[in-house]
């Protein structure tokens, strides 16, 4: 299974910190992945107005999360986002503002490496 959160010049590397962490140990437990790739994506959403005035937040407001689990078959986008919704809905309650999600089935990611 991948874990990986990129790192680049022009953004600081992901430390994993506790939400990140709380994202991946819930989402492992939910998907059973075979691919699970989590991005801190909040330092570009440092300069908005609520993370200014909490000081820049705790650094982890905005994620993007890739997933690849067989417990997306028969669902739809929207069910598959839900999904995860739901699962972390205690860290949305807490700060976590915003995910950005791709949902796939391995299937689903087979089709596309053939087309």
């Amino acid at each position: 299974m991948s874990t990986a959160g990129s790192a680049s010049d022009s953004k600081p590397a992901s430390s994993g910190g506790p939400v990140e962490c709380a994202i991946r140990t819930k989402l492992i437990d939910l998907l059973k992945p075979s691919q699970l790739d989590i991005t801190n994506d909040s330092w570009q959403h440092r300069h908005h107005a609520p993370m200014r005035a909490e000081g820049g937040g705790n650094g982890e407001t905005h994620f993007s999360i890739n997933v690849v689990s067989e417990q997306f078959l028969g669902k739809n986008t929207m069910q598959r986002h839900r999904m995860i919704y739901s699962a972390l809905a205690d860290e949305l309650a807490a700060g976590l503002h915003a995910l950005s999600l791709k949902t796939k089935t391995p299937m689903e990611v087979q089709g596309n490496k053939q087309a």
